[in-house]
């Protein structure tokens, strides 16, 4: 496995919309799993392949739900209901934060990593992640949705150092 190097903002590729996946190859399967290492190995809950400057349409997510790993090949929401504002957060622009408009219900089609074309409903904050990396595939960013942005609030420890995320 290979840990990718994470796009920061203003790189354009964060704003170019990715080419859909031909096929999947084997080397489509290598670059999900480069992306879920990456992923994990910065903390995160979801990725796109254009975060890793690959712009075709994947991405990975895991919410740690206890629903595990969700790889998504040429993902389209085809539903979406019940919208509500929530927190969205990104690892290509750290530290800051909004409030953004999604969906709390989807209904997604997409490839499977055997190749076949599948759909499924997701809710909540899988959803919400969902939505987000979709949005990556598309060039969109979350500051574009966002209805209030804000940044990471330190907080200070008992020996006046600051912290981040209560680590």
């Amino acid at each position: 496995m290979a840990i990718y190097e994470i796009v920061k903002f203003p790189n354009s590729v964060l704003t170019t919309p990715a080419k859909p996946v031909e096929k999947v190859t084997p080397n489509v399967l290598r670059v999900l799993n480069n992306m879920y290492e990456t992923m994990k190995f910065a903390n995160g809950i979801g990725l796109a392949a254009p975060q890793v400057n690959i712009l075709k349409r994947i991405a990975v997510v895991d919410v740690e739900d206890g629903k595990g790993r969700l790889d998504l090949i040429n993902p389209v929401i085809l539903e979406g209901r019940d919208e509500e504002i929530g927190p969205d957060g990104c690892l290509s622009i750290p530290g800051l934060f909004g409030d953004t408009p999604r969906y709390r219900y989807i209904r997604v089609q997409m490839w499977n990593t055997a190749g076949e074309v599948i759909e499924f409903e997701e809710t909540d904050f899988r959803a919400r992640c969902i939505q987000h990396e979709i949005d990556h595939l598309d060039g969109i960013l979350f500051t574009s949705r966002a209805v209030r942005l804000y940044r990471e609030e330190a907080e200070p420890t008992p020996t006046g150092k600051r912290k981040k995320n209560g680590q």
